[in-house]
């Protein structure tokens, strides 16, 4: 194994504000509907599922710079600034001359980045009054993120976790517990969206919109309680960005600067958090704000079996799949898409943030698809070189990086490539034995 780099900020160094892409897009993201009036949801609308305070910066497009309280920068300060590491080994492995440098947002207490999120909410939450928080959660990792940041904060937890990654991933179920939240499989007896699910089909797996479905139902028909949301929407996108802040300061450390930025793709939080600040540059510049700009090549990696950045289509559709969201102006496979069991829970989502939706349809950033076994491959790759075990759902912007890292072997270019290593694997070694065993297999989306 060849040597590591690594860059850290100090604790003055660490961003105090979270970046809002929205208020420097030229075209801004269509708003949210009411799916009855087909009018634009307010601030008081979402108020009813979501703390006051997200609900604000869920539709703000005008403050470019959302200052994080003082309560959350001290959770933060436990575990950031998160490493920055050239990935020395990896490109020796690969042969390539390219630079690859990752985000290791593994290092956070609960093994991935979804924290970042999890406890401004839960600490929104808390200064509303709120006792109790629900969510949805797909491989768990969110759910993890959100029992820990309630107990965090004082707070009662209720997770509807999808019911294959249940099966698949039965540990994460009991993170959640540890924490002390309750946790049942989706599709479930215990919502009447539940219910009309298993009705419909008894063997159902659960996807991330029954979960939803799940959730926001118990939210909003229990006393004191507010729904919460671990990616697709734009105040998740928004809390993330202290990713791609601290890689900013960290690749300014390194001395260089990326020429293309991959992160894998669900609903689009830890693409957004690492990718949003860096675009901020080449947003200002063609609004004549900045001349620092400079074209870097966004990749979002999906799974093959759900790929709505490559084959999905953009229009209104619901967020989950009993319709109980607001409609929501996005790429799309069908709310009532049921994807296929792979083993990268988090990106089993059949639809993607406003955010990056508009973004998709104006040019600056692409979607690529990866198969399962290929992803898998890369994961493999990296923890033999790298010495940390991946993610599956990160294994996807692995084999992403890699791709682009052997284009470079072939053509000679000796690009700076960066990609977010969203969280650890440790929980997921039923999913490497089934690889290392033979076991695991491809799908794909059919339309």
């Amino acid at each position: 194994m060849s040597k590591q780099k690594r860059f850290l900020l100090s604790e003055a160094e660490l961003p105090t504000q979270w970046y809002n892409i929205q208020a420097d897009m030229k075209n801004k993201p269509l708003p949210p509907l009411n799916p009855a009036t087909k009018e634009p949801v307010s601030v008081d609308d979402l108020s009813h599922v979501f703390a006051h305070e997200c609900a604000k910066q869920e539709l703000d497009q005008t403050h470019a710079w959302i200052d994080i309280p003082t309560e959350v920068l001290e959770r933060y300060k436990y575990y950031r600034s998160t490493p920055l590491v050239r990935a020395y080994a990896l490109e020796e492995a690969l042969g390539t001359p390219a630079h690859i440098y990752f985000k290791n947002e593994s290092v956070s207490p609960l093994g991935s980045h979804k924290i970042n999120s999890a406890l401004p909410q839960c600490y929104y939450c808390k200064q509303e009054g709120v006792t109790n928080v629900t969510t949805e959660t797909g491989a768990g990792q969110w759910g993890a993120a959100l029992s820990y940041a309630a107990k965090a904060f004082g707070l009662e937890c209720a997770v509807y976790q999808v019911k294959i990654s249940m099966l698949q991933k039965p540990y994460r179920s009991s993170i959640m517990r540890t924490f002390g939240a309750t946790v049942e499989g989706s599709p479930s007896m215990s919502t009447r969206a539940g219910k009309d699910i298993i009705t419909a089909d008894p063997n159902h797996p659960g996807s991330l919109g029954t979960a939803i479905s799940e959730a926001i139902e118990l939210a909003t028909t229990t006393p004191n309680c507010k729904y919460t949301l671990g990616s697709v929407l734009n105040h998740v996108a928004l809390h993330q960005t202290i990713i791609g802040l601290e890689a900013e300061k960290q690749m300014a450390m390194a001395g260089e600067y990326p020429d293309t930025i991959i992160a894998c793709f669900g609903g689009g939080s830890n693409f957004g958090g690492l990718a949003f600040p860096f675009m901020r540059h080449q947003l200002q510049m063609e609004n004549g704000k900045s001349s620092n700009g400079k074209w870097i090549d966004f990749i979002a990696a999906e799974p093959s079996s759900c790929p709505k950045l490559t084959k999905g289509k953009f229009e209104y559709d619901f967020g989950d799949s009993a319709g109980y969201t607001p409609l929501l102006p996005m790429y799309t496979l069908g709310h009532d898409f049921k994807p296929a069991n792979i083993h990268a829970g988090g990106l089993r989502y059949h639809g993607a943030g406003v955010i990056v939706s508009q973004l998709l349809k104006d040019g600056y950033m692409r979607g690529m698809d990866i198969p399962q076994t290929e992803s898998f491959q890369a994961g493999l790759l990296f923890a033999r070189t790298e010495s940390i075990i991946p993610a599956p759902e990160s294994c996807h912007a692995i084999a992403a990086t890699i791709r682009e890292a052997l284009k470079c072997k072939e053509t000679g270019e000796q690009k700076v490539i960066l990609f977010n290593l969203s969280g650890h694997g440790l929980i997921d070694m039923t999913a490497y034995d089934s690889f290392l065993n033979g076991d695991l297999q491809d799908f794909e989306y059919k339309g």
